[in-house]
């Protein structure tokens, strides 16, 4: 293992997007509407990894950061360049975790190639700085959003200004489409 994962800024992706509650249907697994986010992120990143991009950097949250990194863990145990950096916004974070998200959250942190902690301990600013770290060490970043008043809402408009690539899932028309699908097949 290299010294610097994130050496090469331009094979590195990034990744952001809401937290479940954030999400359609609280982002419930059973849910069509996640499955069908879920399948995009997976086409994004595989797309990604075609392309050449080989590092990935997720920021621990609950919600679309967990299921891009649970992705990588798994494209990475068959293809061996391919490598993920934990950035955690402080050393304390996912304590409060429960159930699914605190054993996603254990895993990565276990096969991670590499673990940043942005800042040592909880601050308001810390989540930002976190955010920060990943759009500057990264060329693309891949964001599941819907609401853009929001800290990926933020992050998505700092990436425009850093000119990363920017690959938008937009959630809330994915469930506005699926749902106005629904109703067209009710009699």
């Amino acid at each position: 293992m290299q010294n610097d994962i994130c050496a090469d800024r331009s094979r590195t992706v990034c990744f952001s997007g809401h937290r479940p509650e954030k999400l359609p249907d609280g982002g419930d697994d059973s849910s069509q509407i996640i499955r069908v986010i879920k399948s995009i992120l997976y086409k994004e990143i595989t797309d990604s990894v075609e392309q050449g991009y080989n590092t990935f950097i997720t920021g621990l949250a609950r919600g679309v950061d967990l299921w891009a990194g649970e992705i990588i863990l798994e494209l990475k145990a068959g293809n061996p360049e391919i490598r993920l950096v934990a950035a955690a916004p402080f050393r304390s974070h996912g304590s409060g975790f429960t159930g699914k998200d605190k054993f996603i959250l254990g895993n990565i942190l276990l096969k991670a190639d590499k673990v940043v902690y942005v800042s040592e301990n909880y601050s308001q600013d810390c989540m930002r700085l976190r955010n920060r770290y990943m759009v500057d060490n990264s060329a693309k970043l891949i964001a599941v959003v819907s609401d853009y008043k929001s800290g990926t809402g933020q992050t998505v408009r700092y990436a425009k200004q850093c000119s990363l690539e920017i690959k938008t899932i937009d959630s809330g028309k994915l469930e506005s489409d699926i749902r106005s699908q629904y109703e067209q097949l009710a009699f």
